[in-house]
């Protein structure tokens, strides 16, 4: 199932993407009667809401459905209460940035402000010269998850998601704390939607790719990550509780502009287009403005 957060009436509200159309849940909870569908968070938490929504048929939908084409997605998670970053997770990245693979995963954060949706257009701080793009793999936390083992780590996952952790490098490397060059207003593009984690066949094993104005920058498959899905999630479960909706980015392959030599590294600038595709996702795509 693909979940999205759309804009209605200023606010971001829950839907069901099937093929071109958007299913709207707070109509359709009106509509039957239940308890009221107003966010991507009553659907984690509530799995048997979940087991409902699975089993919509086009009579139960009638009168709540919209065309895609027609309404403007949010971040399809625009309510997290934490967003966990990895950094230096792909071996090939790691190799291209000169740095040493960690023996543990590099851990930062991103705020809420830097959620951007699908299609948004991403305003470039005049403080940066040097804004660049890394495509992720996101994983959306299901269940409260405390001390998680490895082998168990499935079962605290939701679903999956794209990411594009935006980082603006001469704000980044400006100190040893990566914060500033990373938490700029619209830094976290996040989407299409949410595909829960039953869609996924394998999350270690899915292409990845970034286009800038069309040309092939990145092309890579998770299964070059250092450390796996699961690893990510009890690794940082031994640190912090994790809760529903919670975000982990888990790292951007080679190919970033940080990584070509210096005399090729050409930034982000006014009407530039990203599209970052993930298979069984989708695509999440972006354009700049100075």
């Amino acid at each position: 199932m693909k979940l999205v957060s759309f804009m209605k009436n200023d606010q971001c509200n829950p839907g069901i993407l099937i093929n071109e159309e958007v299913i709207d849940l707070e109509k359709w909870s009106r509509k039957h009667r239940v308890a009221p569908v107003t966010s991507i968070i009553d659907i984690i938490k509530n799995e048997c809401l979940l087991n409902e929504l699975e089993n919509l048929t086009m009579e139960s939908t009638s009168g709540c459905s919209l065309k895609l084409e027609t309404i403007t997605l949010g971040p399809c998670i625009p309510d997290p209460e934490k967003i966990i970053c990895v950094g230096l997770n792909y071996k090939k990245h790691a190799e291209e940035t000169n740095t040493l693979p960690p023996d543990h995963p590099i851990l930062f954060s991103k705020f809420r402000n830097s959620l951007a949706g699908h299609k948004q257009v991403i305003d470039i701080p005049k403080v940066t010269k040097k804004l660049d793009y890394e495509a992720e793999l996101a994983i959306v936390i299901g269940k409260e998850a405390k001390n998680v083992p490895p082998e168990k780590a499935q079962e605290f996952i939701f679903g999956y998601t794209i990411a594009n952790d935006l980082s603006a490098r001469d704000l980044q490397m400006r100190t040893t704390q990566w914060l500033a060059g990373k938490n700029g207003d619209g830094f976290c593009p996040l989407g299409p939607c949410v595909v829960t984690k039953d869609d996924i066949m394998d999350p270690n094993l899915l292409e990845i790719t970034t286009t800038l104005n069309g040309e092939r920058r990145q092309s890579s498959n998770t299964s070059d990550m250092i450390f796996d899905c699961m690893t990510l999630v009890s690794s940082i479960s031994e640190l912090m509780t994790l809760y529903p909706g919670d975000l982990i980015l888990t790292g951007t392959p080679e190919g970033v502009i940080h990584g070509y030599p210096e005399k090729d590294q050409h930034y982000l600038k006014d009407g530039d287009e990203i599209v970052i595709e993930i298979e069984q996702i989708g695509s999440l795509k972006n354009t700049f403005s100075s």
